[in-house]
């Protein structure tokens, strides 16, 4: 397996980087964003271990660019940033975990194994049904290009038909 290690603080990269050579990895390492997007690339990675405090581009960015090209490469981001609106960024920015700084070895160790196990498969968040329209990450629904204004329960409920049309069977009397 082949890693890549993105993170600006050069000596805690190569202590990185060592631990995770030590189980086995193959690992590369990039100390700025630009950095980060050209090795990645230029190779063929199995999973980036993304700081978003980077210098010349951010963590987010470079996570964005790569979503543009690749929503199923697995990144886990590794950061300082602790608040909850940073972890729900990063995640909602394509993310497949974030791991907040200082860190246990191990757990980062765990954490990418758990990683490597799984098979991520994006979907679109917009479905359609007929003339509906349903973006499920917004929350939002049309009918006809029409924006529909719905409650909470009444969204819920669209959503869950929505999402299990295919198992809805038409019942004849």
């Amino acid at each position: 397996m082949k890693l890549l290690v993105v993170e600006d603080e050069e000596m805690l990269s190569k202590s990185i980087a060592k631990g995770l050579e030590i189980l086995g990895y193959a690992v590369d390492c990039a100390y700025d964003g630009e950095e980060a997007l050209y090795l990645y690339e230029l190779n063929e990675y199995d999973l980036m271990v993304l700081d978003l405090n980077l210098p010349k581009l951010d963590g987010i960015e470079v996570l964005r660019q790569i979503r543009k090209k690749d929503e199923e490469f697995r990144v886990l981001i590794l950061s300082a940033r602790n608040s909850l609106e940073d972890k729900i960024s990063g995640l909602d920015s394509g993310s497949n975990d974030y791991l907040t700084k200082p860190f246990e070895f191990k757990e980062l160790e765990a954490r990418i194994r758990c990683l490597l196990r799984r098979n991520f498969t994006t979907r679109s968040s917009i479905q359609n049904c007929g003339c509906l329209k349903m973006d499920t990450a917004a929350k939002q629904v049309w009918c006809s290009d029409k924006e529909v204004e719905l409650t909470r329960k009444e969204y819920a409920l669209l959503e869950y038909l929505f999402v299990h049309r295919d198992s809805v069977k038409e019942s004849r009397g």
